[in-house]
């Protein structure tokens, strides 16, 4: 049965908090992306049951809707429609939750934006790396001498070489800065006419730009090392911040017939100084402690369980991009990611763990979210996995923490490292230095969280509002089915007992008149409504009086208890199945009471339609 667009729409709209409650609206390919102003008044658990949305999850701000392809734009046409809402672009999204984030959410999120474009040239370099390096590596072929090696070996280099001026360009790009000037600071940064960073130890000059005044024999206040930052990020970072505000500042302030001389030669100026005088000595040896401190906390096994284990509780929180300046400084300052192995088996913990509940789980609505999203974190995109099945369920995420930890464990114990940084998971094998130990910690770490979540995590039920159902009196109630409708993909039977009668008597006239799809009328007898015929339960209705099914051959049927009940809001009525559900013929699928629909004035005649009998050349009833 084909969604209803509207309904849908109006189900979010009035369990978001209405119309006032939503700063921003846009969707992307597959969801429908809300910035919403006060999280309390959103209805999460009814969200996550109306018909339409396959999954929920929040992250950096919004609330993401995920509906799906070819779908999602004619629920955001009506959620326009019926809000009154403009069209927003995910930028404008984007911006309207990045306002809401807190301060040091607010502080971070640039470092994700400058190193998460750059991420092509990190891959495709440290691929590049890792395989001259094995070509080089291989008995008898001599390939480390040759020119093609040497060839290979620049190529694959580069960015690493250079990466201060690629990340110059990216900050420049974030901080709204001109991505040319930014280009030069990263340029003046690794200038040739300086000592490289990674000879500093064997001496460098210095300039006396404000005078010579001698505090010890090695250091004179106002000197200025004549030393490159090969090796680090952070300054450079920094040091296109404030070029970019400079920038600003002086394009705001100089006659517009001016600009163009004054404001890139000052601008250009005022931050070189700057940044050799003050943000280069300071940040750079900022830098240099945080990846001591990585290099010895991801080498001892204590801390690398611990790394493992918040990995994606940072991911959660939108943090995890900051790792991307260590791994960055890994391998500008000693060649090798010893930092991916966690947050690789970190990842492959919650692709475990995901695909334990996408198989264990018996509700096909899970399912459908639950398989995809593992396999896009097998391949190190983990955010459906987190998002949308495991933290959802509480248990699989920390089942996904202790496997993440103890596959850093086992990653520190060995050493192992990768030659670029951005990748994990199955992808992983392309940069990492040892196949056959990477193999053994993506098995330990997805294998301990998939049986920690298929040993801990058991499925829900959900229990029915209104009072159990009587089995015993169900089964009294029992008849003997009969073809009520028939068609070339099958037959369906009658749900209940009583009189059948002809379409067009059907005291409604939309059902009546066959708008819906060819169909019966049944004057029941009983009050339990039965499956009529093998399939699949497609939705249930909010008011509980009406149930769609999708049998053999695509059939689509809906069973309506009573005319105008849907006025009952659920009174009444005890649906037995959920949206999803395998059902056999003859099983109870819902419970109604026929004395609450008299007593509400409507007819009780259960209405039985083959909603799409267009599709097929002959439909008997």
């Amino acid at each position: 049965m084909a969604l209803d667009y509207r309904k849908c729409a109006q189900e979010i709209v009035d369990h978001i908090g209405g119309r006032d409650n939503v700063a921003q609206a846009a969707h992307c390919a597959t969801r429908l992306r809300l910035v919403i102003k006060d999280n309390s008044k959103v209805d999460k658990e009814y969200l996550d049951n109306v018909e339409g949305v396959k999954g929920m999850f929040e992250s950096n701000g919004q609330l993401q809707l995920i509906i799906g392809t070819g779908t999602v734009n004619k629920v955001y046409d009506e959620f326009l429609s019926i809000t009154g809402m403009t069209a927003a672009t995910k930028d404008d999204v984007k911006a309207a939750a990045a306002a809401k984030q807190p301060l040091w959410k607010q502080l971070l999120k640039p470092i994700g934006d400058v190193f998460v474009p750059i991420l092509p040239a990190i891959v495709a370099s440290g691929l590049m790396m890792g395989l001259v390096e094995a070509l080089g590596k291989i008995p008898g072929l001599n390939f480390a001498g040759t020119d093609w090696y040497a060839f290979l070996d620049m190529v694959a280099n580069t960015a690493f070489a250079y990466l201060p001026v690629i990340v110059a360009i990216s900050a420049a790009r974030v901080f709204g800065g001109n991505i040319f000037l930014g280009a030069v600071i990263g340029l003046l940064m690794i200038h040739s006419a300086l000592t490289n960073g990674w000879n500093a130890a064997a001496g460098y000059d210095v300039w006396y730009l404000f005078g010579h005044i001698r505090i010890t024999d090695s250091y004179s206040l106002f000197q200025i090392n004549q030393l490159g930052y090969q090796g680090h990020v952070i300054p450079v970072i920094i040091a296109v911040l404030l070029m970019s505000n400079v920038e600003k500042w002086f394009h705001k302030h100089v006659p517009e017939m001016l600009d163009l001389f004054i404001t890139p030669l000052c601008t250009v100026l005022i931050t070189a100084l700057v940044t050799f005088t003050i943000i280069g000595p300071i940040f750079s040896g900022l830098e240099t402690m945080v990846l001591n401190g990585a290099q010895i906390l991801v080498k001892n096994p204590l801390g690398a369980m611990v790394m493992g284990a918040i990995y994606p509780v940072t991911v959660v929180m939108g943090l995890h991009h900051m790792y991307n300046v260590i791994e960055a400084g890994m391998l500008s300052s000693v060649g090798l990611n010893t930092w991916m192995p966690i947050a690789s088996a970190a990842n492959f913990a919650q692709f475990g763990a995901c695909l334990a509940v996408g198989l264990k789980s018996q509700s096909n609505k899970t399912k459908v979210i639950a398989v995809p999203s593992a396999l896009s974190a097998a391949l190190g995109i983990t955010e459906p996995a987190i998002f949308g099945v495991n933290l959802r369920f509480y248990k699989p995420f920390v089942a996904g923490m202790v496997g993440g930890a103890i596959g850093s464990i086992f990653g520190a114990i060995t050493g192992i490292g990768a030659t670029a940084y951005g990748v994990t998971g199955i992808p992983g094998y392309l940069t990492i230095n040892n196949a056959g130990v990477y193999t053994v910690l993506l098995l330990v770490s997805g294998g301990i969280a998939f049986a920690g979540t298929w040993t801990f995590w058991k499925e829900e039920v959900k229990k029915p509002v209104n009072k159990p159902v009587d089995e015993a009196a169900a089964e009294t109630e029992k008849f003997e089915q009969k073809p009520v409708i028939t068609c070339e993909a099958g037959t369906i039977l009658a749900p209940i007992d009583g009189n059948v009668i002809p379409q067009d008597k059907i005291p409604d006239e939309t059902f009546a008149s066959g708008v819906l799809g060819a169909g019966v009328g049944i004057e029941p007898e009983g009050e339990v409504v039965y499956a009529p015929f093998d399939g699949e339960v497609s939705s249930v209705a909010d008011s509980k009086h009406a149930i769609g099914l999708s049998g053999p051959g695509d059939m689509e049927v809906l069973i309506h208890v009573g005319v105008d009940t849907v006025a009952m809001n659920g009174e009444g009525f005890e649906p037995l199945v959920e949206d999803g559900d395998k059902v056999k013929a003859g099983q109870p699928i819902l419970r109604f009471s026929k004395a609450a629909i008299k007593a509400a004035d409507h007819p009780d005649v259960v209405v039985v339609l083959l909603t799409n009998s267009d599709d097929y050349n002959e439909v008997s009833v």
